[in-house]
């Protein structure tokens, strides 16, 4: 799997040991980031970067990795045709997937630990969208985003 990771230099560390553990499990990680040599980074940027791709469909999904993930949940769902979620577990993260068609995780550097950031991006990356009941809300979403009315 084609996966882009970004992150902010509160989740440098958890997500280089990230792209470490996807490529050698046989995935092709890539990480963004935008320290400019300053060691303190925007994450909007990054978001930026992994989400464009991502919606372009340069990459299968995205990781963004910040302090809360929140930061970079709201940046990327700036980018149309992402589903950026901010999960905190492994049952969000499957049901982001399943439920919602989630292409990006968004995850906390500073309230998760790298063990279980491992897992909940395993549990990501395995899970697939139901369709059925969750397709008509999924369209209703993209009417959102379209600028109509979830209705039409």
């Amino acid at each position: 799997m084609n996966i882009l990771l970004g992150c902010d230099h509160r989740g440098l560390e958890a997500a280089e040991h990230l792209r470490d553990r996807l490529n050698a499990a046989g995935h092709h990680a890539q990480l963004f980031t935008d320290d400019a040599g300053n060691h303190a980074t925007d994450y909007p940027i990054p978001a930026y970067e992994v989400a464009k791709r991502v919606a372009e469909q340069h990459a299968d999904v995205g990781v963004l990795i910040c302090g809360t993930g929140l930061g970079m949940s709201i940046a990327a769902n700036k980018i149309k045709g992402v589903r950026a979620a901010a999960v905190h577990d492994e049952i969000t993260a499957e049901l982001s997937r399943a439920h919602l068609d989630a292409n990006i995780c968004c995850l906390s550097a500073d309230l998760l630990g790298i063990r279980l950031i491992e897992k909940i991006v395993e549990r990501f990356l395995k899970a697939e969208f139901e369709g059925g009941r969750h397709e008509r809300r999924l369209k209703r979403i993209q009417a959102i985003e379209a600028g109509q009315h979830p209705r039409a």
